[in-house]
This record gives structure tokens, sequence and C-alpha cells, in this order.
């Protein structure tokens, strides 16, 4: 269910005993029974929800691999010193999934 003055999406809350709907604006809904056996009946027919695990979103990179040797490592940067230092570049092999670090 979805605000009817801004659009976003209405979450449950108990307040006084009771379940309600609120929105971060500030509106709130009561939940009435008609409006509880909706949302039952919507959970009951929701789809299942598949997990993907180890999804990487770092970009890869030509780098040699220290324990496989494979030629291929996803790739970032962090801040792991002082501001006035280089960050440090990290490496994960998509190969095996060794992580190495190199400093500059």
């Amino acid at each position: 269910m979805f605000c009817p003055e801004c659009g976003s999406m209405l979450r449950p809350k108990d307040k006084g005993g009771k379940r309600i709907l609120q929105c971060s604006c500030g509106f709130t809904k009561a939940l009435g029974k008609e409006d509880h056996a909706e949302l039952t009946e919507k959970l009951a027919k929701g789809k299942k929800i598949e997990v993907i695990e180890n999804v990487e979103t770092h970009p890869k990179i030509k780098a040699t691999c220290g324990k496989c040797g494979h030629k291929i490592a996803y790739y970032w940067t962090q801040q792991t010193r002082g501001a006035d230092e280089p960050e440090t570049r990290f490496f994960k092999c998509t190969e095996c999934s060794y992580t190495w670090r190199e400093y500059s």
C-alpha cells in the first residue's frame, strides 16, 4: 500500500496496541479487518524471492593472483591510512576469491 499524499510505501507499526500503516511524511492509516485480510492474502500469493549469493559489483582488471596465477581480479580502493597518504588498492581473484592489497 502506498501513501496517497506523497506516494511512498506505507509501513506497518504498532501504536497504542493497534496496528497502523505509517508513511515517512507523517500520514497514518488505521488497519481495518478488510485491509489486514487483503495484506495477508497478498503475502500468501507472493512469489518466492531468489537470493543470489556472492554477487560481485566491483570492476575487473588485469592482475595476477599470487595464489592460483589467474590473470583477472576484481578491483577497489579504500582509504586505510591518513588522509595525506594514498589509498590502498584491493584485489580479489575472480577464480579462487583470494584477496590481496597493494600499497602505493
